[in-house]
């Protein structure tokens, strides 16, 4: 059975923390510089990120101050752990075609955003939020006078090192959560971090 419904951006975010269960226990991002291998996030939160991960493709995007921690471990739902590369941006503008599949439990859930998005930026206060992936980048292209593929190890090692902001094209990775927040929102506030217009397709047996 296959169930593809239209989505608003709110929608989305329920999806992906909750069809896809990638939410982790809430917390400010560390500097990249000097960081060591994080010890496992803890049990007992509402949601872990699933054993299988996300296959993420971004056809284009705009990586505003990405910082990159590498060798960060995270525990699981089924409470084994991964070590692996954490992402943290405080924009992650999708320019074009943003999909996100996930392949676990006898169902495949899709995300598909056909155009522009968004995964933090600034609330209406002008403060800045946050959005934090945890996995592996397999593919990623620039463009400087040509379109050079296959630099994700230049950026994560740039990254580690300095905050980057940079555009890149045929984007693929595979995520085992993604977390975008607020950071400094007030209880009342309204402003969603997430800005992802498109459509859920859930398919089971």
């Amino acid at each position: 059975m296959t169930r593809r419904v239209p989505s608003k951006p709110l929608a989305v975010t329920t999806a992906l923390l909750l069809a896809v269960a990638t939410a982790f226990w809430s917390g400010q991002p560390s500097s990249a510089a000097g960081r060591t291998a994080a010890a496992p996030e803890p049990l007992g939160v509402p949601f872990l990120p699933a054993p299988d991960p996300l296959r993420v493709t971004i056809a284009s995007m705009v990586a505003v101050s990405m910082t990159v921690d590498r060798n960060v471990t995270i525990r699981l739902s089924d409470g084994t752990t991964r070590t692996t590369t954490q992402y943290t941006f405080t924009k992650l503008k999708i320019r074009s075609h943003m999909n996100v599949t996930q392949r676990a439990a006898g169902h495949t859930v899709t995300i598909d955003v056909p155009n522009e998005g968004s995964l933090g930026g600034y609330d209406s206060a002008g403060k800045p939020e946050t959005t934090t992936m945890w996995g592996n980048i397999t593919n990623v292209c620039v463009r400087v006078l040509v379109k050079i593929c296959g630099v994700q190890g230049l950026l994560d090692f740039f990254g580690s090192l300095i905050p980057l902001t940079a555009g890149a094209e045929d984007f693929a990775g595979d995520i085992y959560a993604i977390r975008t927040v607020d950071d400094h929102a007030a209880l009342d506030s309204t402003d969603n971090p997430v800005h992802l217009p498109g459509t859920i397709t859930v398919t089971v047996p």
